[in-house]
Protein backbone atom coordinates (compact mmCIF):
# COMPACT_ATOMS: atom_id res chain seq x y z
CA UNK A 1 0.00 0.00 0.00
CA UNK A 2 1.66 3.84 -1.01
CA UNK A 3 2.38 5.94 1.94
CA UNK A 4 1.63 9.41 1.54
CA UNK A 5 5.35 11.65 2.19
CA UNK A 6 5.55 15.10 3.28
CA UNK A 7 9.08 16.58 3.24
CA UNK A 8 9.96 19.72 5.07
CA UNK A 9 12.86 21.16 4.21
CA UNK A 10 15.36 23.85 5.67
CA UNK A 11 18.27 24.95 7.80
CA UNK A 12 18.47 24.40 12.12
CA UNK A 13 15.52 27.02 13.64
CA UNK A 14 14.05 27.97 9.95
CA UNK A 15 10.59 27.06 11.65
CA UNK A 16 10.08 23.06 10.19
CA UNK A 17 9.27 22.44 13.87
CA UNK A 18 6.85 25.06 14.90
CA UNK A 19 5.27 24.03 11.40
CA UNK A 20 4.92 20.27 11.82
CA UNK A 21 3.44 20.79 15.52
CA UNK A 22 0.98 22.74 14.15
CA UNK A 23 0.19 19.67 11.15
CA UNK A 24 0.12 17.27 13.92
CA UNK A 25 -2.70 19.80 15.78
CA UNK A 26 -4.65 19.67 12.20
CA UNK A 27 -6.89 17.28 12.00
CA UNK A 28 -7.15 17.96 8.31
CA UNK A 29 -3.98 15.73 8.11
CA UNK A 30 -4.11 13.15 11.04
CA UNK A 31 -7.95 12.27 11.09
CA UNK A 32 -6.88 9.24 12.80
CA UNK A 33 -4.72 7.59 10.18
CA UNK A 34 -1.62 6.00 11.43
CA UNK A 35 1.30 8.19 10.60
CA UNK A 36 4.98 8.10 10.77
CA UNK A 37 7.20 11.18 11.74
CA UNK A 38 11.23 11.22 10.43
CA UNK A 39 13.04 13.35 13.08
CA UNK A 40 16.13 13.86 10.93
CA UNK A 41 17.39 16.80 13.63
CA UNK A 42 16.04 18.35 16.28
CA UNK A 43 14.82 21.85 16.36
CA UNK A 44 14.39 24.56 19.12
CA UNK A 45 11.03 23.73 19.23
CA UNK A 46 10.05 19.80 20.41
CA UNK A 47 7.33 17.81 19.41
CA UNK A 48 5.58 16.33 22.43
CA UNK A 49 5.98 12.31 21.47
CA UNK A 50 3.28 11.08 24.23
CA UNK A 51 0.40 13.47 22.98
CA UNK A 52 1.32 11.93 18.94
CA UNK A 53 1.01 8.22 20.16
CA UNK A 54 -2.04 8.84 21.95
CA UNK A 55 -2.93 10.12 18.01
CA UNK A 56 -1.80 6.92 16.78
CA UNK A 57 1.20 8.98 15.64
CA UNK A 58 4.42 7.69 16.15
CA UNK A 59 8.02 9.40 16.03
CA UNK A 60 11.74 7.80 14.98
CA UNK A 61 14.44 9.68 15.05
CA UNK A 62 17.50 9.99 12.87
CA UNK A 63 20.28 11.24 13.48
CA UNK A 64 22.86 10.18 11.07
CA UNK A 65 22.86 10.66 7.78
CA UNK A 66 24.19 6.73 7.20
CA UNK A 67 20.94 5.72 8.17
CA UNK A 68 19.38 7.60 5.52
CA UNK A 69 18.93 4.09 3.35
CA UNK A 70 15.95 2.08 1.86
CA UNK A 71 16.37 -0.67 4.08
CA UNK A 72 16.06 1.15 7.49
CA UNK A 73 13.10 3.02 5.96
CA UNK A 74 11.38 -0.14 5.21
CA UNK A 75 12.19 -1.75 8.83
CA UNK A 76 10.38 1.28 9.71
CA UNK A 77 7.50 1.29 7.59
CA UNK A 78 7.03 -2.77 8.98
CA UNK A 79 7.18 -1.94 12.12
CA UNK A 80 4.71 1.06 11.65
CA UNK A 81 2.65 0.80 8.64
CA UNK A 82 1.90 4.18 8.54
CA UNK A 83 -0.48 5.75 5.87
CA UNK A 84 1.26 9.23 5.63
CA UNK A 85 5.11 9.79 6.57
CA UNK A 86 6.16 13.48 7.55
CA UNK A 87 9.76 14.08 6.95
CA UNK A 88 11.74 17.12 8.63
CA UNK A 89 14.98 16.57 6.99
CA UNK A 90 17.96 17.68 8.21
CA UNK A 91 19.33 20.80 6.67
CA UNK A 92 22.61 19.77 6.01
CA UNK A 93 21.67 16.60 4.25
CA UNK A 94 21.38 16.94 0.86
CA UNK A 95 18.48 15.52 -0.69
CA UNK A 96 19.36 13.33 -3.49
CA UNK A 97 20.53 11.14 -0.73
CA UNK A 98 16.52 10.78 0.61
CA UNK A 99 15.02 10.79 -2.77
CA UNK A 100 17.22 7.47 -3.47
CA UNK A 101 16.59 5.76 -0.06
CA UNK A 102 12.95 5.87 -0.33
CA UNK A 103 10.99 3.07 -0.90
CA UNK A 104 9.24 2.70 -4.02
CA UNK A 105 5.39 2.72 -2.28
CA UNK A 106 6.37 6.38 -0.69
CA UNK A 107 4.82 8.79 -2.95
CA UNK A 108 5.88 12.79 -2.00
CA UNK A 109 3.06 14.51 -1.94
CA UNK A 110 4.23 17.74 -0.70
CA UNK A 111 7.84 19.02 -0.19
CA UNK A 112 8.01 22.36 1.84
CA UNK A 113 11.11 24.30 2.63
CA UNK A 114 11.55 27.04 5.50
CA UNK A 115 13.92 29.77 6.31
CA UNK A 116 14.49 32.29 8.01
CA UNK A 117 14.35 35.55 6.49
CA UNK A 118 16.95 37.68 8.33
CA UNK A 119 19.74 34.80 7.57
CA UNK A 120 18.57 33.18 4.19
CA UNK A 121 20.70 35.73 2.11
CA UNK A 122 24.29 34.52 4.46
CA UNK A 123 23.35 31.03 3.65
CA UNK A 124 23.21 31.58 0.12
CA UNK A 125 26.39 33.24 -0.07
CA UNK A 126 28.36 30.64 2.22
CA UNK A 127 26.59 27.54 1.43
CA UNK A 128 24.88 28.21 -1.90
CA UNK A 129 24.97 24.86 -2.90
CA UNK A 130 22.43 23.53 0.13
CA UNK A 131 20.39 26.12 -1.02
CA UNK A 132 19.71 25.04 -4.07
CA UNK A 133 19.40 21.62 -3.02
CA UNK A 134 16.54 22.59 -0.77
CA UNK A 135 14.83 25.20 -2.98
CA UNK A 136 15.15 23.57 -6.44
CA UNK A 137 12.75 20.72 -5.84
CA UNK A 138 10.30 22.06 -3.64
CA UNK A 139 6.58 23.12 -4.01
CA UNK A 140 6.64 25.95 -1.52
CA UNK A 141 8.84 28.06 -0.02
CA UNK A 142 7.93 30.26 3.41
CA UNK A 143 10.43 32.85 4.65
CA UNK A 144 9.39 33.76 8.47
CA UNK A 145 10.94 36.40 10.51
CA UNK A 146 10.15 38.45 7.73
CA UNK A 147 10.55 42.80 9.14
CA UNK A 148 11.42 45.96 7.44
CA UNK A 149 14.42 45.04 6.53
CA UNK A 150 13.98 42.05 4.45
CA UNK A 151 14.86 42.08 1.11
CA UNK A 152 11.98 40.37 -0.63
CA UNK A 153 13.31 41.22 -3.88
CA UNK A 154 16.67 39.47 -3.76
CA UNK A 155 15.11 35.87 -2.16
CA UNK A 156 12.44 36.40 -4.86
CA UNK A 157 14.91 36.59 -8.06
CA UNK A 158 17.26 33.28 -5.92
CA UNK A 159 14.10 31.97 -5.83
CA UNK A 160 13.04 32.16 -9.11
CA UNK A 161 16.32 31.67 -10.22
CA UNK A 162 16.60 27.88 -9.35
CA UNK A 163 12.41 26.97 -9.24
CA UNK A 164 10.14 28.82 -11.24
CA UNK A 165 7.30 26.85 -10.03
CA UNK A 166 6.89 27.39 -6.55
CA UNK A 167 4.73 29.31 -4.50
CA UNK A 168 6.40 32.10 -1.85
CA UNK A 169 5.38 32.48 1.68
CA UNK A 170 6.37 35.82 3.30
CA UNK A 171 5.33 35.46 7.26
CA UNK A 172 6.54 38.14 9.73
CA UNK A 173 7.47 37.55 12.95
CA UNK A 174 3.59 38.19 14.43
CA UNK A 175 2.84 35.58 12.19
CA UNK A 176 1.16 37.35 9.51
CA UNK A 177 1.57 35.64 5.63
CA UNK A 178 2.15 37.85 2.83
CA UNK A 179 2.19 35.89 -0.67
CA UNK A 180 5.07 36.49 -3.11
CA UNK A 181 3.54 38.60 -6.25
CA UNK A 182 6.04 39.81 -7.49
CA UNK A 183 6.29 39.75 -11.27
CA UNK A 184 8.36 37.82 -12.89
CA UNK A 185 8.74 38.51 -16.56
CA UNK A 186 11.50 36.80 -18.76
CA UNK A 187 14.16 39.65 -19.48
CA UNK A 188 13.74 38.82 -23.52
CA UNK A 189 10.82 39.93 -25.29
CA UNK A 190 8.92 36.72 -26.49
CA UNK A 191 6.65 38.29 -29.35
CA UNK A 192 9.64 40.01 -31.07
CA UNK A 193 10.15 39.30 -34.41
CA UNK A 194 13.85 38.17 -32.99
CA UNK A 195 13.67 37.46 -29.31
CA UNK A 196 17.28 38.60 -28.71
CA UNK A 197 18.94 36.77 -25.72
CA UNK A 198 21.59 38.67 -23.75
CA UNK A 199 24.49 37.54 -22.88
CA UNK A 200 23.68 37.17 -19.21
CA UNK A 201 20.20 35.32 -20.03
CA UNK A 202 21.06 32.08 -21.67
CA UNK A 203 20.54 29.98 -18.61
CA UNK A 204 16.91 31.41 -18.34
CA UNK A 205 16.19 31.07 -21.86
CA UNK A 206 17.63 27.46 -22.14
CA UNK A 207 15.81 26.40 -18.96
CA UNK A 208 12.38 28.07 -20.27
CA UNK A 209 12.96 26.44 -23.18
CA UNK A 210 12.77 22.94 -22.39
CA UNK A 211 10.01 23.69 -19.45
CA UNK A 212 7.78 25.43 -22.36
CA UNK A 213 9.18 24.41 -25.78
CA UNK A 214 5.59 24.20 -27.89
CA UNK A 215 5.80 28.32 -27.24
CA UNK A 216 8.86 28.99 -29.46
CA UNK A 217 7.77 27.00 -32.16
CA UNK A 218 8.56 28.89 -35.49
CA UNK A 219 10.02 31.63 -33.65
CA UNK A 220 13.38 33.61 -34.44
CA UNK A 221 16.27 33.77 -31.96
CA UNK A 222 19.49 35.38 -31.57
CA UNK A 223 21.81 34.52 -28.98
CA UNK A 224 25.43 33.80 -28.60
CA UNK A 225 26.90 30.14 -27.49
CA UNK A 226 29.81 27.96 -28.84
CA UNK A 227 29.72 25.00 -30.98
CA UNK A 228 29.99 21.80 -30.06
CA UNK A 229 30.77 19.23 -33.63
CA UNK A 230 30.81 15.56 -33.31
CA UNK A 231 32.04 13.95 -36.07
CA UNK A 232 29.44 11.13 -35.49
CA UNK A 233 26.15 13.36 -36.10
CA UNK A 234 25.25 14.22 -39.18
CA UNK A 235 27.63 16.53 -41.39
CA UNK A 236 24.85 19.53 -41.40
CA UNK A 237 24.47 19.45 -37.60
CA UNK A 238 26.15 20.72 -34.63
CA UNK A 239 25.37 21.80 -30.65
CA UNK A 240 25.43 25.24 -29.63
CA UNK A 241 25.25 26.09 -26.19
CA UNK A 242 26.88 27.76 -23.32
CA UNK A 243 28.42 26.41 -20.00
CA UNK A 244 25.58 26.70 -17.18
CA UNK A 245 26.22 26.54 -13.54
CA UNK A 246 23.48 26.11 -11.17
CA UNK A 247 24.91 26.49 -7.81
CA UNK A 248 28.56 26.01 -7.62
CA UNK A 249 31.58 25.51 -9.92
CA UNK A 250 31.12 21.70 -9.11
CA UNK A 251 27.98 21.78 -11.21
CA UNK A 252 29.16 23.33 -14.60
CA UNK A 253 27.96 21.62 -17.63
CA UNK A 254 27.27 22.15 -20.75
CA UNK A 255 23.32 22.92 -21.82
CA UNK A 256 23.28 22.87 -25.17
CA UNK A 257 20.47 22.56 -28.48
CA UNK A 258 20.63 21.07 -31.64
CA UNK A 259 21.04 22.88 -34.82
CA UNK A 260 20.72 22.52 -38.47
CA UNK A 261 22.33 23.76 -41.36
CA UNK A 262 25.57 23.74 -40.39
CA UNK A 263 28.56 26.09 -42.64
CA UNK A 264 31.90 24.05 -43.43
CA UNK A 265 33.52 27.08 -42.34
CA UNK A 266 32.47 26.39 -38.59
CA UNK A 267 34.90 24.61 -36.15
CA UNK A 268 34.54 22.97 -32.68
CA UNK A 269 34.93 25.40 -30.12
CA UNK A 270 34.11 28.66 -32.28
CA UNK A 271 31.65 31.14 -30.37
CA UNK A 272 29.48 32.26 -32.71
CA UNK A 273 26.07 35.04 -32.70
CA UNK A 274 23.49 32.96 -34.22
CA UNK A 275 20.30 34.00 -35.66
CA UNK A 276 18.01 30.81 -36.07
CA UNK A 277 14.43 29.49 -36.19
CA UNK A 278 12.89 26.99 -33.87
CA UNK A 279 11.12 24.32 -34.61
CA UNK A 280 9.72 21.12 -32.37
CA UNK A 281 10.64 18.11 -34.03
CA UNK A 282 11.35 14.78 -33.23
CA UNK A 283 15.11 13.83 -33.45
CA UNK A 284 17.20 10.75 -32.00
CA UNK A 285 19.15 13.13 -30.25
CA UNK A 286 16.03 14.17 -27.82
CA UNK A 287 15.06 10.43 -28.12
CA UNK A 288 11.94 12.00 -29.00
CA UNK A 289 10.77 15.63 -29.47
CA UNK A 290 12.58 18.38 -28.63
CA UNK A 291 13.55 22.06 -29.96
CA UNK A 292 16.06 22.01 -32.98
CA UNK A 293 17.47 25.36 -34.19
CA UNK A 294 17.36 26.03 -38.02
CA UNK A 295 20.29 28.55 -38.63
CA UNK A 296 19.27 31.37 -40.66
CA UNK A 297 22.62 33.57 -40.09
CA UNK A 298 25.76 33.65 -37.88
CA UNK A 299 28.83 35.38 -37.22
CA UNK A 300 32.06 34.28 -35.75
CA UNK A 301 32.81 36.26 -32.22
CA UNK A 302 34.79 36.30 -28.89
CA UNK A 303 34.02 34.50 -25.79
CA UNK A 304 32.34 36.42 -23.11
CA UNK A 305 34.15 37.94 -20.59
CA UNK A 306 32.55 35.21 -18.44
CA UNK A 307 31.51 32.13 -20.43
CA UNK A 308 29.50 30.64 -17.97
CA UNK A 309 25.88 31.18 -18.06
CA UNK A 310 24.04 31.58 -14.63
CA UNK A 311 20.46 31.98 -13.52
CA UNK A 312 20.60 35.03 -11.40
Amino acid sequence: MDAAVYLFTGFLESGKSSFMNETMNDERFTRGDKTLILLCEEGEVELDIVSLEAKNIFVEIIDNEKNVTEENFKKLQKKHKPKQIFIEYNGMWQLPELYGAMPSNWVLYQEITFSDARSFLTYNANMRSLVVDKLQNCELAVFNRCNDNTDKEMIHKIVRGLNRQCNIIYEDENGEIEYDNIEDPLPFDIDAPVIEIGINDYAIWYRDLLEDMHKYQNKTVKFTGVLAIDRRMPEDCFIIGRPVMTCCVDDIAFKGILCTDRSKQMQNGDWIIITAKVLIEKHKLYKGEGPVLHMEQYAVTSAPQDPVATFY
